[in-house]
């Protein structure tokens, strides 16, 4: 007697499973429209207050993220919601977000990885216009690079935060993969590499033992660079995946930055100051009298109450020779009473306090 076969077949769970998907589908759609609604009627009892809440909504990914289960990681969850919270809070205002352009550097990554593709994102020619366009209205917020990993800080957004009005609303963290592109069939056909002067030293490494004697000719972005390398069949650029998608060219090789966890690092700059979330950071340029022991004197109220100090950056003050501003992170928010203490202090003991803002850390 032939026993029967109780598995099912390939094609029988196959069905099973995409039958479930698609009641979950279903359910996402009920719930995801279900999440709008409440996000709609938020809005109208803020009545015209701010949309953007960087606070609440570093609370809702945290929360979230210490939730995940998997199999999901956190990296996909976190871009999942960032989507999901930038289309409802469209329903109330779609964004105008300043960047430093053209479309397809990693300034504008760093804007849709933050903000979602829901937002209008402007980019401008200069840091200086970036955030003269918050200023002047044109634009609600700025994303402005304020260090790299493996470079180190970016020195004409520590100058434009001495003079501007903005406060610094949060922190992006963007992983920077570097891309060779090009029409080129082969590294061999390659005679020239165009790039940012950032992302040659990033890659330095790689261009001496793969394209050893090839001109590498900096450029004013990774975006004119793919550009450039768009126009001739012997050129190559290196750039992110969005510039190669953006002027129609191939990766002919992927992520070849010398330092795997090359990361840059962003402000997110605007006229409001959140509120306490989840962790968050203070940071502040001071400036220290001239004379002996006197930027040891300015750490000592960090220690007595207990804040850690995650940077300490100095730029030439301009106003004298081997004078000095000293930006520095702290973390805890400005209205938590140890930061509170330590400011109140740091004001008395420095000639020069400007505190740039308290905002969300960067999640993932």
């Amino acid at each position: 007697m032939v026993k029967p076969n109780l598995q099912p077949s390939i094609e029988e769970a196959l069905k099973i499973h995409r039958q479930s998907i698609d009641a979950i589908d279903s359910a996402l759609l009920r719930l995801l429209n279900e999440r709008a609604v409440h996000a709609q009627e938020i809005g109208h009892l803020k009545d015209k207050q701010t949309v953007y809440r960087p606070e609440r909504e570093a609370q809702v990914l945290s929360r979230l993220l210490a939730e995940n289960a998997g199999p999901l990681d956190n990296d996909a969850i976190a871009l999942l919601y960032r989507q999901v919270m930038s289309a409802c809070r469209a329903l109330e205002q779609r964004l105008r977000v300043g960047y430093l352009g053209p479309a397809g550097t990693f300034s504008e990554s760093a804007v849709l990885r933050h903000f979602g593709s829901f937002v209008d994102a402007q980019p401008c020619v200069s840091l200086d216009e970036v955030v003269r366009s918050v200023e002047k209205g044109q634009n609600q917020y700025a994303v402005v690079p304020i260090e790299n990993s493996t470079e180190g800080a970016v020195g004409r957004t520590h100058d434009l935060m001495l003079d501007t009005t903005l406060q610094i609303c949060a922190e992006v963290k963007l992983r920077i993969q570097q891309n060779l592109i090009t029409h080129a069939p082969s590294l061999d056909a390659i005679r020239t590499v165009y790039s940012h002067p950032q992302s040659l030293a990033q890659c330095a490494q790689w261009l001496a033992q793969h394209l050893p004697g090839v001109e590498c000719t900096p450029v004013g972005s990774n975006a004119e660079a793919a550009r450039l390398a768009s126009l001739a069949r012997d050129t190559a650029a290196i750039a992110s995946e969005n510039a190669a998608a953006l002027y129609h060219l191939n990766i002919l090789a992927p992520h070849i930055e010398d330092m795997p966890n090359n990361t840059t690092r962003f402000w997110v700059l605007g006229k409001q100051a959140p509120g306490p979330s989840v962790r968050d950071m203070t940071s502040l340029v001071m400036s220290a009298p001239n004379k002996p022991g006197a930027v040891y004197r300015l750490l000592e109220p960090l220690e007595k109450h207990g804040v850690s100090m995650t940077r300490l950056e100095s730029r030439p003050a301009r106003t004298g020779l081997w004078e000095y501003f000293f930006f520095v992170d702290l973390e805890g928010h400005r209205n938590d009473p140890a930061v509170s203490a330590t400011l109140e202090e740091l004001g008395q003991l420095a000639p020069f306090l400007k505190i740039l803002g308290s905002y969300p850390m960067a999640v993932v």
